[in-house]
């Protein structure tokens, strides 16, 4: 057993970021009188305590090793520091220096000692430390730092050499994270390759190293020649045990050649490692490391720098070796002894609390790991001494024993093979078999400990449904089938939500449309009704009846609508006698228009006729007692077909036809003066030869200077009235004088005549005496007709 140093008081340091000169140390508090930084030379200080991409996070630990130079009492050993970095506002700051110029101040407190088993208390108090020193915002006052000293040595001797206090990460979620990979990680560290751990959080990256260092008992303690290749203090002063007491498990260990001397001459170990000590990684002296990184850069050039790269970012595990990679694959007994102590985590685990099974049992703790592990490596150690007593004896060797002593221990075969020959083979090579080999040389450790693998034996089904359940959990398909129908849940749900949504607005905007039909048609009801009451030739209404109507008419149309009171027979007669007078009035407008046409081609060739003295620019209407024989048939055939409705349409057509024949005599010049004046209206003739109306309505061919219009309503009306009066009255007395014509006095009161929209012409009356003037004259202008 190796001797252990005396202990060396903990220095506590202040790094900090310059903006010019980068991480340097700004203070540093050791014993009076003394500056360990310059007197060990550890320049590479400031870059181990300031992690790359520390200034990221608002707290981040690092852990590192030194080199402490030999003294005249000491010898060189290594040294263990963990820094706390943390950054504030410059704003916030009281005293704020001149030589901060940027917009934040970054800081590490730094505690170095001789032990890295003291590191996981030093974590609690260095962070505590560290907050209330920022709290302050003044960096000058430092009564805080020098008090934190103080009590670090007061506590110095306090502390059990003896005891065991396993630093790292904990064991329950190494082997939760990595799985069987726990164990390849385990024998990669016994066969010291180059191991390189990467990640971006600088204290799970040292963490997980100290978990994986502290799987070897004891190797916690003795790690005092780690900080540098060139130390092999443990190897040149450690002892060979001469006595076991079963009984003392530090007895046992030292005799079973405990602990594996990992980190010795051309070894090294460093948590986080700056990329300023690269040079040292790529020396020829350093054959083996397990250093971590936190830059990126390394992953590019991870073929230089590692055998084995793990990328905790990523959980994954690269072996670039050939040779290395075959070493490492697990036998059939590791792969069981592995997966079932992987069953018994993630049987206890508790996602609240990592760190202990959800049983508070035993099984499955941090105590029970390690010693499955302990059980794991003594297993090993022991059957490959048996392993070399078989090879001596197999080569010849005088030396060893003979086969009955071997037979004598009752050992079947050789069971070192389930550990994977091809391991055993590149450990023999390595410095820490060398050790262990010359340690143990006479002992005989498979007569203390069983040389047997603690899952030795052949493949089993239990085995293949154990790997096959643990491929299957690897997959994570209850996870993934999970996720699938909870995302199918919620795209059915959605789906249903949008369509119950469109069909809503759907159905929403037909019941508009069918409100807003609904209200026109209550809207056009009444209209329509109004309408068909004017139309038809039913009376009107009454007052009553219209009350009633407006007053359902608001609520509904079809249930609370009054039926009128329309004689459908008698509105059909009304229509059928309505077109039989259309037709007899366009088709008399037309018998009329050409028998006045055949009168005046009469009177131009007659003009000695009294009646054919016309104005120079009015054309005069012929009478129609000159009218030929067929028109008068075709009147006469007429005039029977409407007889039976059309007696009050002719006796007022008479009126009017005589009232015409007036008129037209009047502009004819065949009346008295033409400045006469009547009485009756006060209307006077200013003109010689005035237009009349119908003449003014109806241009006739000859005067191509006047514009033709259509004739108005009332000239319509006066042509029917004429046409219907000739056919239906007496043409023997038409003649009379212009003397006894201009002797009537004129009608007080027009005759007015008005067109209603039933097309039915109906007559004002008029007063007695107007209506015997105009039979007076009406008698007296047919008689020349007969």
């Amino acid at each position: 057993m190796a001797s252990v140093p005396s202990r060396q008081a903990p220095i506590v340091m202040v790094i900090d970021f310059h903006h010019a000169r980068g991480p340097e140390i700004e203070l540093c508090f050791g014993e009076d009188g003394t500056d360990p930084a310059a007197e060990n030379d550890w320049s590479l200080l400031p870059f181990m305590a300031l992690s790359d991409g520390a200034h990221m996070s608002t707290e981040e630990f690092s852990y590192f090793t030194l080199r402490r130079k030999e003294t005249a009492t000491e010898p060189a050993t290594s040294l263990f520091g963990i820094s706390c970095a943390r950054q504030i506002d410059s704003n916030l700051l009281l005293y704020r220096p001149s030589d901060v110029t940027r917009s934040t101040v970054q800081k590490a407190v730094v505690v170095i000692t001789d032990s890295p088993r003291s590191l996981g208390q030093l974590r609690e108090k260095l962070s505590i430390v560290t907050s209330a020193w920022f709290a302050q915002r003044d960096f000058s006052d430092i009564d805080i730092l020098k008090k934190f000293r103080e009590s670090l040595v007061i506590n110095l001797n306090k502390d059990e050499t003896s005891k065991d206090q396993n630093l790292g990460l904990s064991l329950r979620e190494m082997i939760h994270e990595f799985k069987y990979q726990t164990l390849v990680l385990f024998k990669a560290l016994l066969l010291q390759p180059k191991m390189l751990f990467f990640g971006s959080r600088c204290e799970r990256l040292c963490m997980i190293q100290f978990s994986l260092v502290s799987l070897i008992p004891g190797l916690i303690n003795y790690l005092q020649d780690c900080a540098d290749p060139k130390f092999e203090s443990y190897t040149k002063t450690v002892e060979k045990p001469t006595t076991l007491k079963t009984s003392d498990r530090s007895s046992l260990l030292a005799y079973m050649g405990l602990p594996l001397q990992i980190f010795g001459k051309g070894s090294m170990f460093g948590p986080y490692t700056p990329l300023q000590q690269l040079d040292l990684l790529a020396d020829d002296g350093t054959k083996s490391y397990v250093v971590g990184s936190t830059n990126s850069i390394l992953l590019q050039q991870k073929d230089r720098y590692s055998d084995i790269l793990i990328n905790l970012d990523e959980d994954t595990i690269n072996i670039t070796s050939p040779s290395l990679r075959n070493a490492l694959a697990l036998s059939v007994a590791d792969r069981r002894w592995i997966d079932l102590l992987t069953q018994i985590i993630n049987d206890t685990w508790d996602e609240a609390h990592p760190e202990q099974p959800k049983t508070h049992g035993y099984i499955g703790s941090e105590e029970f790991i390690r010693l499955q592990f302990e059980e794991y490596l003594l297993a090993l150690l022991s059957c490959m001494k048996y392993h070399m007593e078989l090879n001596s004896f197999n080569a010849g060797d005088p030396g060893r024993r003979s086969r009955e002593q071997l037979e004598a221990f009752n050992i079947e075969g050789d069971p070192a093979l389930e550990f994977n020959a091809e391991f055993l083979a590149q450990w023999q090579n390595t410095s820490n078999y060398a050790l262990f080999k010359r340690l143990t040389s006479d002992a005989l450790l498979y007569s203390i400990v069983e040389p047997r693998h603690p899952c030795a034996g052949g493949l089993t089904m239990d085995d293949v449904q154990r790997r096959l359940s643990q491929q299957v959990a690897d997959l994570h398909l209850d996870e993934r089938v999970r996720e699938s129908r909870e995302a199918l849940n919620r795209h059915i749900s959605t789906g249903q939500r949008k369509v119950t949504t469109a069909f809503n607005n759907f159905w929403a905007d037909i019941e508009t449309m069918r409100e807003a039909q609904r209200k026109r048609n209550e809207e056009k009801a009444p209209q329509s009704q109004r309408s068909s009451i004017d139309k038809g030739t039913s009376p009107p209404f009454s007052p009553s009846d219209t009350a009633s109507v407006h007053s359902t008419s608001g609520s509904s149309w079809f249930g609370g609508r009054k039926a009128p009171s329309v004689d459908i027979a008698q509105a059909q007669a009304s229509v059928s006698a309505a077109g039989q007078r259309a037709g007899a009035y366009l088709n008399s407008w037309s018998t009329w228009a050409s028998e006045k046409r055949r009168e005046w081609q009469d009177k131009n060739k007659t003009p000695s006729s009294p009646s054919s003295v016309t104005s120079p620019s009015t054309p005069t209407l012929a009478g129609t007692a000159e009218q030929s024989d067929p028109p008068e048939r075709g009147r006469r055939s007429m005039q029977a077909s409407r007889s039976e409705d059309s007696i009050t349409l002719s006796r007022s057509g008479s009126r009017r036809k005589r009232w015409s024949n007036i008129f037209l005599r009047r502009d004819s010049g065949e009346y008295g003066s033409p400045n006469r004046k009547d009485d009756g209206d006060g209307s006077e003739f200013d003109t010689a030869n005035p237009r009349s109306q119908l003449s003014n309505e109806v241009p006739v061919h000859d005067d191509l200077s006047q514009p033709a219009e259509e004739p108005s309503k009332e000239v319509e009306a006066l042509a029917e009235a004429q046409v219907s009066g000739g056919t239906t009255e007496n043409h023997t007395n038409t003649t009379t004088t212009t003397e006894a014509l201009a002797e009537q006095p004129k009608p007080s009161v027009k005759p007015q005549i008005t067109i209603d929209e039933k097309d039915t012409i109906a007559e004002e009356p008029a007063s007695t005496e107007c209506r015997n003037q105009t039979e007076a004259h009406s008698t007296a202008e047919q008689a020349p007709h007969s």
